[in-house]
């Protein structure tokens, strides 16, 4: 397929790592910005419905879960302090609404924080985003 709408066609520029990372925080393909790259809720398209990207390429492993809980823990701590001190509630319904938070927490920034991942490993040609493909650049000598 054809970038139709690259954000960045050339392969000696430099790409936007902002607009990349922003473009897969929305679950959007980081090239064009318009194809979906989730199909489904933590899979990765092997390519870009719109523009042909090939995004099998991204290797995000663990990154997004470390994260999401760095994260989750870094807002949720100082707020079960405060409710503690201030509130005294019981152990067990403190225990079940922060753990209904978290929750909830992290599965809203789990895809995101994946999609935001996956498109700085495309801004900064990681992991096979930056090779052109061979075929298109074979010269023949006749």
């Amino acid at each position: 397929m054809l970038n139709t709408h690259p954000i960045h066609s050339d392969i000696d520029d430099d790409r936007s790592v902002k607009l990349a990372m922003k473009a897969g925080w929305k679950g959007h393909c980081p090239n064009c910005e318009q194809g979906r790259m989730f199909r489904s809720y933590l899979s990765v398209q092997p390519e870009c419905l719109v523009c042909g990207e090939e995004l099998h390429h991204q290797r995000a492993d663990d990154g997004p879960a470390y994260l999401t809980i760095l994260i989750s823990g870094h807002i949720l701590a100082p707020l079960m302090h405060i409710a503690f001190v201030w509130l005294r509630p019981d152990p067990i319904a403190m225990g079940v609404a922060f753990s209904l938070i978290f929750l909830v927490m992290a599965l809203t920034m789990l895809p995101r924080l994946k999609g935001a991942l996956i498109g700085y490993q495309w801004a900064k040609r990681m992991h096979g985003f930056g090779v052109p493909d061979q075929s298109a650049t074979r010269v023949s000598h006749i």
